[in-house]
C-alpha cells in the first residue's frame, strides 16, 4: 500500500538552505492554494533554481529593487512577478535572509480542486496541462502580485501553504538547462523535474524577442 502524502507544513528551516539543495527537494511536495471559491492542491513536478547575486539569470543579480524585494527577505516566502505584460510566475524564497535566492515553480499535477483550476485554464485540453509551465501554474492557482510576500510556511487555510507531501527519490529526478535563460545564466543545469512525469513542461532554449516595427 502506498502511503498517503504527509500533510505537515514544511518548516522554515527547509527553505533556509542553499538554493541548489532546496530546488530538487521541492519535487513531490504539495502546494495548497486556499481561495474563497475553494482549495486547489498541486504536487510539484518541475522547478528551477536561481542563485541571486551569483546568477546572471536571476532577477536579483543586479541588486535589490521594488520588484524583487521579497527575494531578499526571510526564506519560505512567495515571490511573484509579472512578465511580458501578460503572465504571473511564482517562486519560493530560500537561503539566509539577504541572499536573494529563489526557486521558480515550473509545473505540477493538480491533485485536488481540478474543477476550479479548469475554470481558470479554459485552453487546457487535458488535466495534465492545467499547470504545465510557470505561467499556467500561477493561472491555475489564481496567483498574482497580491500574493507577493505571502508566507508559504503558514498553516493550511492561509492563502498558500507548502506541505511535506511525498519527496521524490534522487534516482527519479532529472536535471538540465533552465528554460528560456540566455547568456552566462543559460548554461547552468538548474532545472529539476520528475523523470517521465506527463505534467512537466517541454524544454525551450532562449529565443530573443523581436521588436515590433
Amino acid at each position: 500500500m502506498i502511503a498517503a502524502p504527509d500533510r505537515t507544513p514544511l518548516p522554515r528551516d527547509f527553505f533556509d538552505r542553499p538554493v541548489l539543495d532546496v530546488a530538487p527537494d521541492l519535487l513531490g511536495r504539495v502546494l495548497v492554494r486556499t481561495t474563497p471559491d475553494g482549495p486547489i492542491e498541486l504536487r510539484l513536478t518541475e522547478v528551477e533554481a536561481y542563485d541571486g547575486p551569483n546568477d546572471p539569470g536571476s532577477h536579483a543579480y543586479r541588486g535589490r529593487t521594488p520588484r524583487n524585494d521579497v527575494m531578499f527577505g526571510p526564506p519560505g516566502h512567495v515571490y511573484v512577478y509579472f512578465t511580458y505584460g501578460m503572465w504571473h510566475c511564482m517562486n519560493l524564497v530560500c537561503g539566509p535572509e539577504g541572499q536573494a535566492s529563489a526557486v521558480l515553480l515550473r509545473a505540477g499535477e493538480v491533485t485536488e480542486g481540478a474543477e476550479l483550476a479548469r475554470k481558470r485554464r479554459l485552453s487546457a485540453r487535458y488535466d495534465k496541462e492545467l499547470a504545465k509551465g510557470p505561467a499556467r501554474l500561477a493561472t491555475a492557482l489564481g496567483v498574482d502580485r497580491s500574493l507577493d510576500g505571502t508566507d508559504a510556511c503558514a498553516p493550511v487555510g492561509s492563502p498558500l501553504t507548502l506541505l511535506t507531501g511525498t519527496p521524490v527519490p534522487s534516482d527519479q529526478v532529472s536535471s538540465g538547462p533552465r528554460t528560456g535563460v540566455s547568456g552566462d545564466g543559460g548554461v547552468h543545469p538548474w532545472r529539476f523535474w520528475i523523470a517521465n512525469d506527463p505534467t512537466v513542461s517541454p524544454y525551450r532554449a532562449h529565443t530573443p524577442r523581436r521588436r515590433r516595427t
